[in-house]
């Protein structure tokens, strides 16, 4: 913490950041592991490394351990795409069905367990739904409609099935949507299909157009769409916090810790048949730190420029339909955002009424995490960016994400609002 005050924070409140994880989170054991880096202006101000990377073979650790990100793969995968539309070959209001001719027959459940009575859609879903989470796509692990239950039996999400992208769309055509797009917003697979547009528009597979664009000019050596033979041994192990199952919303903490996916066995193991623009991929705290400072920065890290800071504006502005926030669009059981004051971008969480979330944030401010319960955001008005590390499922089982917004804000001293 040698540069915290030159930073513009207290060295002794930042130390609270540590300590209040330590006693309440890994010592009991309700989380494993917790790495948390606190960056303003680029330079670090904090960083902590708590508890064991795998639990059961008390692995302490280490700054370079390698996390499932989850859907914080969601951000990188938009950026992608933007620096598609950069170029002028893709626009966010094209008819998906434009690239994706699938996509073309659409139309909105009505009634039934499938086959289904359906609807034809009001509008078409265009490449802003998807990246928005309007396209009327949903998550089978939402439990809560019967196109919840046809994406479960079909194994939608499912990355490691032996199915690829292109299979991934051909099951998707099939299934009819929520809502019409444009009228609900709902956390989904779209940004799986933004995946597949970015691989399609680019022409050579997802993972290659992320390192060629984002991972290299980046220098983020650590992060994939699976575990390198060179990283198996920084693999952390993932924990659910109930045994009745990783993605079971109502499931109540024990406090006790379940082993979800042991490092050694895992499916990350190997490349996926389908690389999950949606959350396929795994990462360190040090690598999507670079990508958050990035974003910090308006689009350009140490030379890389990977987006414009208008196309990065326009990605951080809440792109909700009638400039609604998330309490009165959304139709979502499970988010990585709570909703009063939050809208959303293009691949994001966009606060725009700091008020209504009875947090400390600044307007603009741009965030979301995965099912593992990592996290990160950005301030814009603050040039801070934040990386939250740790392995356990579900998400929703504490209020981590509020917490640690609060520790780092109380500890910031000098405010560029």
């Amino acid at each position: 913490m040698s540069k915290a005050k030159d930073l513009g924070f207290s060295k002794d409140r930042l130390k609270r950041i540590e300590s209040f994880f330590q006693t309440k989170y890994v010592e009991p054991g309700r989380i494993p592991c917790a790495q948390i880096i606190v960056a303003r202006d680029g330079e670090t101000a904090f960083e902590s490394v708590l508890g064991l990377a795998d639990v059961e073979r008390k692995v302490p650790l280490k700054s370079d351990a390698v996390y499932r990100i989850y859907s914080m793969t969601n951000p990188i995968a938009c950026v992608a795409l933007m620096t598609l539309v950069e170029e002028g070959l893709i626009a966010l209001d094209d008819p998906v069905a434009k690239h994706i001719p699938a996509f073309a027959n659409l139309a909105v459940f009505a009634a039934g367990v499938g086959p289904f009575a359906t609807t034809p859609v009001a509008k078409p879903m265009q490449v802003v739904d998807l990246m928005r989470h309007t396209s009327g796509l949903t998550y089978g692990f939402q439990s809560r409609t019967n196109v919840d239950a046809a994406y479960r039996k079909m194994e939608v999400e499912n990355a490691h099935n032996g199915r690829d992208l292109e299979g991934f769309i051909a099951e998707l055509a099939k299934l009819p949507l929520e809502f019409s797009p444009g009228e609900a917003w709902n956390y989904s697979v779209s940004t799986d299909v933004v995946g597949y547009l970015v691989q399609k528009v680019a022409g050579k597979p997802l993972g290659e157009v992320l390192k060629e664009r984002i991972f290299d000019p980046l220098k983020m050596v650590d992060t994939g769409f699976f575990v390198r033979e060179d990283q198996r041994d920084r693999f952390t192990a993932c924990y659910s916090a109930s045994p009745t199952g990783p993605m079971d919303l109502q499931a109540k903490p024990t406090g006790q810790l379940t082993l979800n996916d042991d490092p050694k066995k895992s499916p990350f193991l190997k490349a996926p048949p389908m690389e999950s623009g949606g959350g396929g991929l795994v990462s360190t705290a040090a690598d999507y730190l670079r990508f958050t400072n990035m974003l910090a920065n308006g689009g350009e890290l140490e030379g890389a420029r990977i987006i414009s800071p208008m196309t990065l504006r326009l990605m951080a502005s809440n792109h909700l339909p009638g400039g609604q926030d998330l309490t009165q669009l959304s139709r979502s059981l499970f988010s990585e955002s709570t909703y009063a004051g939050i809208g959303f971008g293009l691949g994001f969480a966009v606060v725009f009424d700091p008020p209504k979330t009875l947090i400390p944030c600044s307007k603009g401010e741009f965030y979301w995490g995965g099912a593992a319960s990592t996290a990160f955001w950005v301030d814009p008005v603050e040039h801070i960016s934040v990386v939250f590390m740790t392995q356990l499922m579900p998400s929703t089982t504490y209020q981590i994400r509020r917490e640690l917004r609060t520790l780092v804000y109380s500890a910031l001293m000098e405010s560029r609002a």
